[in-house]
């Protein structure tokens, strides 16, 4: 979901040219060393203080961005007609990514650190979430898997005077920058599972669009202030991706994808989701009141499907569907 990519040896190279930086500055003494405060002061670049308060908030504590939006059947020359429809609305969805940024102690190193948990809904109610799902091509119901990636991590970046960040532009009273990303994993050959995808490779693209106020962009992009609280910004995100795990629909089989729209926004913490979500994650996802304290491997829904409804592999997806599916 709200993931970023990058290239893990230029990641590794940045690490290895970085660990060496020095604190970030003297007033970093007594501080904990993980604070981004002191990092974060260093940046000029006005670009580069915005995308670094959509990774997190620089004074450190957790932030939202709370996610909600609509997901269709994606299929081409409407083929699954009358039984799975181009355009028909499959689920709404309804979550979040919490998040907070992590300096790595007496580097110039930043991290977001992120976990996110997003729930499929009932289609005419967002509020309603869906416990299972018949699928309309093998007439089976199975269990709705909502999307439960701990951790989604990124980094690390230099984060230094010379930081930089997007292309800004300005569209009437916000500034705006986009984030266009194709992603290609090899499944079949890093997990061993192929899901019913064709090759064994999932392939998907993400497109987000970032806003801010201009007023809000004055307000926290001072020279040397660590501002507190959440940016307020605005997300718009699609997706145009392969039938999730759950549905039990191989995509080899079953040619068409889904389509995800939907739009974001930034909360200052947790305790500002609305309670009915909330409510829900206390009951059953626990885990995702809080960001990460510390980093580590990454999951996207596939490699969680993988981790937590496959045993990292003790079964396969084909036998999972078969186990789980019923008339």
């Amino acid at each position: 979901m709200f993931k970023g990519r990058l290239i893990r040896s230029f990641a590794l190279a940045t690490l290895l040219m970085s660990i060496a930086a020095p604190g970030a500055a003297a007033d970093d003494k007594g501080q904990d060393p993980t604070h981004p405060g002191p990092v974060y002061r260093t940046v000029t670049d006005k670009s580069g203080k915005l995308s670094l308060q959509t990774f997190g908030r620089p004074d450190g504590k957790d932030m939202v961005f709370r996610i909600s939006g609509s997901v269709y059947a994606n299929v081409e020359g409407n083929s699954l007609d009358p039984a799975l429809r181009h355009g028909q609305k499959l689920f709404n969805i309804e979550g979040y990514n919490i998040r907070r940024l992590y300096r790595v102690p007496d580097t110039t190193l930043l991290y977001q650190l992120s976990r996110e948990i997003v729930f499929y809904t009932d289609p005419a109610d967002p509020t309603r979430v869906l416990r299972e799902w018949k699928n309309p091509i093998d007439q089976r119901t199975y269990p709705v898997i909502p999307i439960n990636n701990d951790t989604v991590n990124f980094g690390p970046f230099n984060v230094t005077a010379s930081y930089v960040g997007p292309p800004l532009s300005q569209l009437h009273d916000e500034t705006v920058w986009t984030s266009d990303i194709g992603v290609r994993t090899d499944f079949g050959g890093s997990l061993g599972e192929r899901f019913g995808l064709v090759g064994g490779v999932y392939a998907a693209q993400e497109m987000f669009d970032f806003s801010v106020d201009e007023r809000e962009v004055a307000a926290r992009t001072g020279t040397g202030n660590v501002p507190g609280g959440a940016m307020r910004t605005k997300i718009s995100w699609a997706r145009t991706s392969p039938w999730a795990p759950f549905m039990c629909l191989p995509e080899s089989d079953v040619r068409g994808q889904l389509t995800y729209h939907a739009r974001s926004w930034s909360l200052d913490s947790y305790a500002d989701v609305e309670p009915w979500l909330r409510a829900e994650v206390e009951a059953n996802h626990p885990l995702y009141t809080s960001a990460p304290s510390a980093t580590g491997p990454s999951e996207n829904s596939w490699s969680s499907f993988y981790n937590k409804q496959l045993g990292k592999g003790a079964t396969t997806w084909a036998d999972w569907c078969t186990a789980n599916g019923r008339p």
